[in-house]
């Protein structure tokens, strides 16, 4: 699915062409008349949808909540508990990038990611936010952000220490209320099409040979696969893993 890009200044085309991939068809001069787009600006890029309601996407690593978590990484005891007391750096297979948020705190520990990221408009989203903030974050070195299908770019892959796991979870009657950063991810799977990335994915997983998966879970949800190992519980959050 190809969404235009709007610029006002063509000085931005070099770099979404030749470091973003942009196709230069893609990008106009002309505000889009369609209900989804992206913009570039100085800002960086920016993913329209103008409805039901509007609402504008961007990702900034340095900024808000990401950026305070990654300017204390030591005290993320629940994922450091989940990858377990191994001394040495993990190669982990991110299999639902989202938007970083807990792949950029493995990175920030001295740990190796691979981040698989099937939607087409969050992996723009996040090659553009990685551009921009790779001066300052120099652990972005050990990332590799790949566009497609977490479990065939798994089989393809050799040496992962461990798989992550952070699905969208079924919506629940009981237990609607979802972040922001959720609520925008769900909007732009559901512009994209693409449905399996709930439970299905883990069991897609657990077929594969492997030595250890995390999966992330609500606290109060179901254990869906109870031959789990061992789990660690926070107050909102739990990680169930299995070996």
């Amino acid at each position: 699915m190809n969404f235009p890009i709007y610029i006002d200044n063509k000085i931005y085309i070099d770099y979404l062409t030749n470091v973003l991939g942009v196709p230069e068809t893609n990008i106009v001069n002309i505000y889009p008349k369609e209900p989804t787009f992206f913009i570039y600006k100085e800002s960086g890029l920016h993913f329209v949808i103008n409805s039901p309601q509007k609402k504008i996407i961007h990702i900034d690593f340095l900024k808000g909540q990401m950026g305070w978590r990654l300017r204390r990484p030591d005290h993320e005891t629940l994922l450091k508990k989940a990858l377990g007391k191994k001394k040495d750096n993990l190669t982990i297979l991110d299999g639902t990038a989202g938007f970083l948020s807990d792949t950029l705190i493995f990175l920030a520990l001295g740990h190796k990611v691979i981040a698989c990221e099937q939607s087409r408009v969050l992996f723009m989203l996040l090659n553009d936010a990685i551009h921009r903030a790779r001066d300052e974050l120099i652990f972005l070195t050990n990332l590799d952000l790949v566009h497609g299908n977490a479990v065939d770019i798994y089989k393809n892959t050799k040496n992962i220490d461990l798989i992550y796991l952070d699905p969208m979870y079924p919506d629940n009657k009981k237990n609607n209320a979802r972040s922001g950063v959720m609520n925008d991810i769900k909007n732009i799977l559901e512009i994209e099409a693409i449905t399996n990335l709930e439970d299905q994915i883990f069991f897609d997983f657990k077929k594969q040979e492997f030595k250890k998966i995390v999966l992330k879970r609500p606290i109060k949800s179901k254990i869906i696969d109870r031959n789990l190992n061992y789990q660690v519980k926070g107050k909102s959050t739990r990680f169930d893993v299995y070996i």
